[in-house]
């Protein structure tokens, strides 16, 4: 990329961290050893100031490609015209929710438009108790929803974790379907059914059966990059439904064609939720999200208590809503998702039958999860080499991330202009670094 193209130069890296250290909460976390200080994102690319560029093979925010020009011009061009709250009518706020609503079956037709994928989901737990007039909650084991109060109170990931609270009375936490770690693997063919069992037996537990939701990702992420085993949700929402209560879809993290085989993610359990959360890729970086749901549980929700959102579905944000779906349909990008991810699984694979560090290769498309084991029996999670492999990775120039209840799983989700060559460079990259001393 030509020079000209990036920013002057500004404070040095331990500037910018003794500056934080003065000013940002410390628990605001930074990927990686050594910081990078990224200035500029083209595709599927960062660069730093020295204008190294990074492979980024793990933020599935800028899902089109960071920068992309049609979504930039075309907030661009609406924030010139007009931003405002969405108290006043803008046809572009219709115009989007009926192309989100396309997207998705029947009877999923009401929009309602927030700022976060943390907002999306404290949404749709409002809608569902009030729908039900029930407040308990069943999650799966490990499961991150986002970052407000109840959302960490229903998310093990962090009520479980430094800093947590336990749960509290109302959630109701099941084992994670993790056919490869978990009770049953994947060569039980019920090993889906099996486990949506501990749902119903959850349920059992609640007095009165009075479930008010069970809220599940679509494929599970800081649980590890976990597909779900066939008809997992098709039985947990079963049990659910039998129960009175709403299933919640989160796709925050999955949603938009990143599979590959489908553009949403509960769609390859054959399943339609009552509830959809969508956040992350929906605005290519932008603070954009929703909640999609019924006629029916809309209705209940409209019971005189107004609902408002200040930035929720403004102009700016629907024109680059708008500008993301357009790209990911005129681009195929969910045909090159599956068409690379394809490509990246089978060659992590190879690489499995070569290193016995890596336990497991699992994903759709391009969400993808490395797990890396100290023995293929006993199953020994190890974070020390994952950690080592990340880092490595980000100074061979590619960025991936660690995750998984015990932080021992590559993670990989990159933008979806990822290519076939760019998912060979990736394993070869790999595979040089598994074969250093990873014992140090």
């Amino acid at each position: 990329m030509p020079a000209q193209c990036f920013p002057p130069r500004g404070l040095s890296v331990e500037q910018i961290l003794e500056a934080r250290a003065e000013h940002v909460g410390r628990s605001l976390s930074i990927s990686y050893q050594q910081p990078l200080k990224i200035v500029r994102g083209s595709m599927q690319y960062l660069y730093d100031e020295d204008g190294r560029a990074y492979l980024d093979a793990v933020n599935n925010v800028s899902h089109v490609g960071h920068s992309h020009p049609r979504v930039v011009k075309a907030g661009q061009e609406q924030m010139a015209i007009l931003n405002t709250n969405t108290r006043y009518l803008h046809e572009d706020l219709v115009r989007y929710a009926g192309r989100l609503c396309a997207a998705l079956p029947e009877p999923l037709r009401v929009c309602y438009f927030v700022c976060s994928g943390s907002e999306a989901n404290e949404l749709a737990l409002r809608l569902a108790r009030t729908h039900t007039n029930h407040k308990d909650i069943i999650v799966v084991d490990a499961a991150y929803h986002g970052n407000t109060t109840t959302l960490v109170e229903i998310s093990p990931y962090k009520f479980n974790g430094p800093g947590g609270a336990g749960k509290p009375p109302y959630v109701h936490v099941v084992p994670m379907p993790d056919i490869y770690r978990g009770e049953y693997k994947r060569t039980d063919p019920r090993a889906g059914e099996k486990y949506a069992r501990y749902i119903e037996e959850a349920i059992e537990q609640i007095p009165h059966r009075s479930v008010a939701a069970f809220i599940c990702e679509s494929l599970l992420g800081c649980g590890g990059q976990i597909v779900l085993p066939e008809n997992y949700l098709k039985e947990a929402y079963r049990h659910v439904r039998n129960a009175g209560g709403v299933c919640i879809a989160d796709e925050v993290q999955v949603g938009f064609g990143r599979v590959g085989t489908h553009f949403w993610g509960f769609e390859t359990q054959g399943v339609v939720p009552d509830i959809v959360t969508l956040g992350k890729p929906i605005g290519n970086g932008h603070p954009l999200a929703a909640v999609v749901t019924t006629p029916e549980i809309a209705a209940s929700f409209t019971n005189g208590m107004e609902y408002f959102n200040t930035f929720g579905g403004n102009p700016v944000s629907c024109a680059i809503g708008l500008a993301v779906l357009d790209v990911i349909e005129e681009e195929k990008l969910q045909e090159n998702a599956l068409r690379a991810g394809t490509q990246l699984l089978a060659g992590l694979r190879g690489l499995r039958e070569r290193h016995p560090l890596i336990g497991d290769v699992r994903g759709l498309g391009l969400f993808v999860g490395i797990e890396l084991v100290l023995d293929r029996h006993t199953l020994a999670p190890t974070a020390k080499q994952a950690s080592y492999i990340a880092n490595r990775m980000k100074e061979r120039g590619i960025l991936l991330s660690t995750d998984g209840p015990f932080h021992n799983v590559l993670k990989i989700k990159p933008p979806l202009v990822f290519t076939e060559a760019n998912a060979d460079h990736l394993v070869s990259t790999l595979d040089d670094i598994l074969r250093e001393d990873l014992a140090r």
